[in-house]
Formats: structure tokens, C-alpha cells, sequence
């Protein structure tokens, strides 16, 4: 993600489903074994923003593949990838990591036609952060294009192949962003330098009653996202959503990287990792 369209931005931290804040953060373990009805890929692609690229993880203000939540190859993050070749270690999986930062759902189509190109055989999409990240509330993507951006994408996904898995993973709650950082000074002077979300950081000192409702609208409308995502993905063929578990867990600052105070830090991304690979198709 970018920061209001010019630095990179969001949590994309970790925010689908109506967003509750509960749940264990460390749940779930690896499969021992695939599933009949899902053969394990040998083609695998991640599609989505700033979050599965794994930005703010090795260095400042870059991506950095290597520790991505979906295809990364890091054994601290223990992706979904190094989990899919841990079940059938003598089967090769080539990874392509097609995720933009600062990509919104209007610019999935665009990942979707190189993840149908490259043959990908199970494809993971994290996508919304961005969509709610803007420099106003006014500017957020409405909801009803956003489903219209995701039917869309799920669609020419289901179409060229019948065979092909789809993972879904929610949106992280950026609000929960907001509060664990929002007593820091660093944080602040972060988010302002960098224009960070604007639509939910702008006045991140103010406690009026007019900022207060901005920031619980953005969260709103991301809630809104994960509800879109739940219901599409529920309506597409092979496609499995994560149930809200990124949305619904209750990640600490621990989790957030201290150099933009926004996206997951690499033990953000582990935990990401370990949330979602319980509700793939490869487990349950």
C-alpha cells in the first residue's frame, strides 16, 4: 500500500468478515496431510498489496518478498508456501508473488491476468487495506465497487480454471492499528510525515467527536470489505475465505514495524501466516 497514494500504507496490517476483536493470536498448526479433495499445487501465486509483499520487513520504505504471510520463503515466517512444500517435500512449488504495494481492488484484475498467465494453481488474495486508506473518508472505495471489483476478479479466477484453489484473507482491523500506536509520539510523527492513511490517522491526538466518527467509519467500511469478501468468495467455486481471522485477531504492537507503525512487523507476518493456514483448503 502507499501512504495517501505516495508512500507505502497499510497494515494491509492486517485487517474481511465483520470485524470483532477476539480470539487467540497464536492459533492453529500446519496440516500433516493434504486433503483428497485439494491435491497439493505446484504453481502458487499471491495476490493483494503492501501486506503480502511484506513491505517494512527488511529495511525501510521497501518490499520484501522473502517474509510474506502467502509465498515467502523465511522459516520465521513460516508461510503458506513453506507449509504447502513441507507437506509433500519431494513435490516441487514454484511461487510467484503478484502483489502491488499501494494495489486497491480496482487494480486486482491486473494481478489476476498474470496469475492465470503463470498457470497458478492455488492463489491467495489479501486486498481492502487500501481501499479505506485514503486521504478522506469521502475518497474511500464504496462498497458496492469494491464487491464489484472482488466478483469480478473471483470470477475470471473460477474461469479458467475449475481446478485452480482461491484463498481469501480478510482485512486487518485498522482501527486496533490506530489505538495500540496512538500514544506514541514516534508513531504520530510517522503517520504525519508519511501520510499515512489520512482517512483514519489525520488528528491521531484528537479525541473530538468529529474525528472519533471518521476514524469508526473507516473501520466500518473495512468491516463492510470482509463481509463482501465472506459473501463472494462463499458464492465462487474452490474458493475458501479465512473465516475473519486476520480481521478477528487480537494482534499487539509486537506485531506492527516500528518503522512506519502501520504494516506487519515479521512477527506480524508469522502471525498472519499461522492465523489463516488453519481455515485453508489444505487443512480444513
Amino acid at each position: 500500500m502507499h501512504a495517501s497514494r505516495r508512500a507505502p500504507r497499510v497494515l494491509a496490517a492486517f485487517v474481511a468478515g465483520v470485524i470483532v476483536v477476539s480470539g487467540s493470536i497464536f492459533g492453529g498448526s500446519a496440516a500433516t496431510a493434504v486433503p483428497t479433495t485439494s491435491p497439493k499445487p505446484t504453481i502458487m501465486a499471491a495476490l493483494g498489496d503492501s501486506i503480502t509483499q511484506a513491505i517494512q520487513t527488511c529495511s525501510s520504505l521497501t518490499t520484501c518478498a522473502a517474509n510474506s504471510w502467502s509465498t515467502g520463503t523465511s522459516t520465521t515466517v513460516n508461510s503458506h508456501a513453506t507449509r504447502l512444500r513441507a507437506l509433500t517435500p519431494t513435490q516441487p512449488l514454484t511461487t510467484y508473488n503478484n502483489a502491488v504495494s499501494g494495489a486497491t481492488s480496482n487494480t486486482l484484475a491486473t494481478q489476476v491476468t498474470k496469475a492465470v498467465n503463470q498457470g497458478a494453481q492455488y492463489v491467495t488474495i489479501e486486498i481492502g487495506a487500501n481501499d479505506a486508506c485514503t486521504r478522506t473518508v469521502a475518497g474511500m472505495t464504496p462498497t458496492a465497487t469494491y464487491k464489484a471489483n472482488i466478483d469480478a476478479a473471483l470470477a475470471a479466477l473460477s474461469a479458467n480454471s475449475s481446478k485452480r484453489e482461491i484463498f481469501v484473507a480478510s482485512v486487518p482491523n485498522l482501527l486496533r492499528m490506530y489505538e495500540l500506536n496512538r500514544g506514541s509520539s514516534t508513531a504520530r510523527f510517522t503517520w504525519s510525515i508519511l501520510g499515512l492513511c489520512q482517512s483514519l490517522l489525520a488528528n491521531p491526538s484528537s479525541t473530538s467527536a468529529t474525528d472519533t466518527a471518521r476514524r469508526a467509519a473507516v473501520q466500518t467500511r473495512v468491516n463492510e470489505y470482509n463481509a463482501v469478501l465472506q459473501a463472494s468468495c462463499a458464492a465462487t467455486v474452490n474458493c475458501r475465505f479465512d473465516g475473519g481471522a486476520i480481521a478477528n485477531t487480537v494482534f499487539t504492537r509486537t506485531h506492527i514495524s516500528t518503522r512506519d507503525y502501520f504494516h506487519p512487523s515479521l512477527s506480524g507476518q508469522a502471525l498472519i501466516a499461522n492465523v489463516t493456514w488453519p481455515t485453508t483448503q489444505w487443512v480444513s
